[in-house]
């Protein structure tokens, strides 16, 4: 089906239809929810799993589809057919970033998928910051933006200092009540529209730091393990075969660097195409505009940290993007582009020398600037350990483990070797 003739989604919709989202980080999809449902939207956001969902994947794209597309077309249609929902009061919706990637293929894909399974009548959104595909009963103005950027920003904090503490804690469960407390509390916030200043997100930062400072916790060293990669098998444990638990499963302090930092690649891509090419004049301006704004938002949060030694702050992005430079040009934005390296690389500078970066089947960008920048990166740093894990609907979980668990047994022996 053409965007022509799709299903737009009307002001009338927005009373009558639930928004069905497939999940990919959970704690940042709470606030999200939350947010949208502040400005009136029914949202529903999925967590379907299993084999069962993987083959409707299939059955509705096609084996040649990049994993995340077959996963979160997959989870989406199996919902759409379950029979729980009225399925002509309901809205499917993706996110899209425009760039030159199969994701900005996922919405046509998902309207085929619908037409194949006579539902082309349910109407799909296509979330994005670059206007595509306006709907009037779906719409991002600036205040909801920024809004969703600052519950974008709280989900990095909180995952943070989750991945720092969960390893240590003496009193099982402490993480994940403070995590479910403190969401409700700052959605509790939300709806009565504070938290969102930048003297508020400075005071709920430090709140988050100091509560978490308050978990007992073990004093003893874990091996510290990054994760990088395509966003979607990155973050999601749909995507990723749960990795970040069998990671910790096998004794590792996993880290995680946030979702904030791709937000501020894709503003940054606008910037340098002006740059480079010259082109694009109002949506550098634009661009400039938000880099800037959430830019200072990132930098008070990750300044709080100081206070909190217990704690590791995050990088700057800035840092990120200068390391990044040393082996890649920065004009390189097709996919995770320069970023997913200059990940490998902050890692690295900040003594996470082991890191499994994930790949998806059918991401031809994610391998060229992951698993293809594998080499040079240990020319510089011939300490790292970097193991390149493939994702896709074929692939056994028995083999990712047993890399990853040769990968933690590399670490430990190199961290055996360490003069004390």
């Amino acid at each position: 089906m053409s965007t022509t003739n799709r299903v737009v989604f009307t002001e009338e919709m927005k009373k009558t239809h639930t928004i069905l989202v497939p999940m990919m980080l959970p704690i940042h999809f709470k606030f999200l929810q939350r947010i949208l449902e502040m400005e009136g939207y029914k949202i529903d956001v999925l967590t379907g799993q299993g084999q069962e969902l993987i083959d409707t994947g299939l059955k509705y794209t096609h084996n040649d589809t990049c994993y995340p597309a077959q996963l979160t077309i997959g989870q989406l249609m199996q919902a759409a057919l379950s029979g729980k929902y009225d399925t002509d009061r309901i809205a499917l919706l993706l996110m899209q970033t425009g760039g030159g990637c199969r994701a900005s293929n996922y919405v046509s894909l998902l309207r085929k998928a619908l037409k194949q399974a006579h539902m082309e009548h349910i109407p799909v959104l296509s979330f994005n910051l670059l206007g595509l595909e306006k709907n009037p009963g779906f719409t991002l103005s600036k205040d909801l933006i920024h809004r969703m950027a600052v519950g974008v920003l709280y989900g990095d904090v909180l995952m943070d200092l989750y991945n720092q503490t969960l390893p240590y804690e003496i009193h099982s469960g402490d993480c994940d009540a403070l995590v479910e407390a403190l969401v409700e509390e700052l959605c509790d916030k939300f709806k009565r529209h504070e938290a969102f200043k930048d003297k508020d997100i400075v005071r709920e930062t430090r709140d988050i730091l100091q509560r978490f400072s308050e978990i007992e916790i073990r004093e003893e060293e874990r091996i510290r393990v990054g994760i990088v990669g395509e966003i979607y098998v990155k973050f999601a444990p749909l995507g990723n075969n749960n990795l970040e638990a069998f990671l910790r499963s096998e004794g590792a302090e996993v880290v995680v660097p946030g979702l904030m930092d791709f937000v501020l690649y894709t503003i940054d891509a606008g910037i340098e195409d002006n740059k480079l090419y010259g082109t694009g004049f109002i949506k550098r301006f634009v661009s400039e505009y938000l880099y800037r704004r959430v830019i200072r938002l990132q930098n008070n949060i990750i300044d709080q940290y100081a206070d909190y030694p217990r704690f590791k702050a995050p990088a700057h992005f800035e840092e990120t993007k200068g390391q990044a430079a040393e082996i890649v040009h920065v004009g390189t934005k097709m996919g995770e582009g320069w970023l997913l390296t200059g990940e490998m690389v902050e890692l690295i500078n900040s003594g996470v020398n082991n890191i499994v970066c994930t790949q998806p089947f059918g991401c031809l960008p994610n391998h060229i600037v992951g698993r293809g920048m594998m080499r040079k990166i240990k020319e510089i740093y011939p300490e790292a350990n970097i193991v390149p894990i493939d994702y896709d609907a074929s692939a056994t979980q028995v083999n990712q483990e047993n890399r990853l668990k040769l990968m933690l047994s590399s670490a430990r022996s190199q961290a055996n070797k360490k003069p004390l």
